[in-house]
């Protein structure tokens, strides 16, 4: 009974605390696409606008790395569990402080330099979360469960998505456009506070996870982890860095940049965008859920990292002619099918990534090779699909999206000859 109650509370962990996290994240992503642009930058062309918000929340993924070996270090020289609660307080913090930013109108550049700030904050706690949340789920899965068990973070991010775009959503039918613009977009951000502290509650609960307690009895943990990496595991952090590169690409094509694009340059209505965003995202759990237990019980997680990257060429093909074909229903069939795929680019991703690496350095590698390949499929994707549909149109964008599933294919084939054994992440004795 207390291993079970024990168990259940690290799961819950790992979904709660990203969950959160990816609340604080998406609600920026949602607001870039909707007022960042005219409230935080000089006045000038609307896609002008929109361009330089998209470069701020390209921010965050060019902090994360940093996030990534910071909180990397210290998980792996003192434990998941403390520097998984440091990470949470951090983007804590930054996302609520966005509340209360002034405008450009009221201070001109502070305003931008103030909210570019904070976004580097919230980059550098994201760095260091979804990491120590998939070893936390990971390291203590018994045989057979891996997958299952390193879903859960990854079933977050719906989570966090349903709760800041349905948010969004509520606050859209409650207010005027003018309330929303000038007030309403800070509900979101101060709510974050509330999520926070329910996320803190439930982490500081756990204990330190058996396989990285074992690991530190064999062996001393390595002076400066990112070294080591570097050193000995160059190989692998490249293979899987460019393995993630899909997922990102993926879900900020799908999420930010249809928003922004379809609302402002094609005349969807944005509660009718949003509408369809959170049905989709529905699709998305759904493809985590199924990718787990495919990896599981009938494949393994890296083959169904393969069969999502063919999947996500397939939405490439398919984003031009839906979202592009002025029904709203044409939109809501590619985010499902595009959110369904990436499913199995993403929710795979907690047993692969740490299999990978072994436990001395496996914060800080899984943490380097995720975030750099969100730099390179999510940082600056949002701002470059705006400009190739602006010039090549949607038929561009489509492209992007399936050049980014081959490189993840790449980094896929490569990463056959590294993986370690299921066994090495599993609890002791089990």
């Amino acid at each position: 009974m207390r291993e079970a109650r024990q168990t259940t509370r690290i799961l819950l962990a790992s979904l709660v605390g990203t969950s959160v996290e990816f609340y604080d994240f998406y609600i920026y992503a949602t607001a870039t696409s909707l007022v960042f642009g005219p409230l935080f930058f000089p006045a000038g062309s609307a896609s002008a606008q929109l361009l330089s918000s998209y470069a701020s929340f390209g921010l965050a993924f060019l902090a994360r790395p940093l996030g990534g070996a910071l909180f990397g270090h210290f998980g792996d020289r003192i434990g998941r569990k403390s520097t998984l609660v440091a990470s949470l307080l951090l983007m804590g913090i930054s996302t609520a402080a966005i509340a209360f930013l002034p405008t450009y109108a009221m201070v001109g550049w502070l305003a931008p330099a103030l909210l570019c700030l904070l976004r580097f904050g919230q980059g550098i706690g994201l760095g260091g979360e979804w990491s120590g949340a998939a070893l936390l789920a990971v390291e203590n899965a018994p045989p057979g469960w891996r997958a299952r068990y390193g879903m859960m973070p990854q079933l977050g991010a719906p989570v966090g998505f349903l709760a800041a775009n349905g948010f969004f959503l509520l606050l859209g039918l409650g207010l005027s456009p003018d309330q929303f613009r000038d007030w309403g977009w800070r509900i979101p951000f101060l709510a974050s506070a509330l999520l926070v502290g329910l996320g803190l509650w439930v982490r500081l609960k756990l204990t330190e996870t058996a396989a990285f307690a074992a690991a530190i009895e064999e062996e001393a943990p390595p002076r400066v982890p990112i070294v080591e990496v570097l050193r000995s595991h160059f190989g692998p952090v490249v293979a899987a860095t460019l393995g993630v590169v899909a997922c990102f690409a993926l879900y900020y094509i799908a999420t930010a940049f249809t928003l922004g694009y379809g609302t402002t340059q094609l005349g969807y209505p944005r509660q009718s965008f949003l509408e369809a965003q959170l049905g989709a995202i529905l699709f998305m759990a759904a493809g985590i859920l199924l990718a787990g237990w495919l990896s599981d019980r009938l494949l393994d997680p890296r083959r169904v990292l393969i069969w999502g990257c063919l999947g996500t060429i397939a939405a490439g093909a398919l984003l031009a002619p839906l979202v592009g074909s002025g029904q709203i229903s044409g939109v809501f069939l590619f985010l499902a099918l595009a959110l369904l795929t990436m499913g199995f680019v993403y929710g795979p991703l907690g047993a692969w990534l740490p299999g990978l690496f072994p436990p001395q350095v496996r914060y800080t590698s899984t943490s380097l090779a995720f975030n750099v390949g969100g730099i390179i499929g999510g940082g600056l994707t949002p701002a470059i699909a705006q400009m190739l549909a602006e010039h090549g149109g949607l038929t561009s964008v489509g492209v992007y999206l399936a050049g980014a599933a081959v490189l993840s294919l790449i980094g896929l084939l490569l990463a056959g000859r590294f993986a370690i054994s299921g066994e090495a992440l599993a609890r002791p004795g089990l």
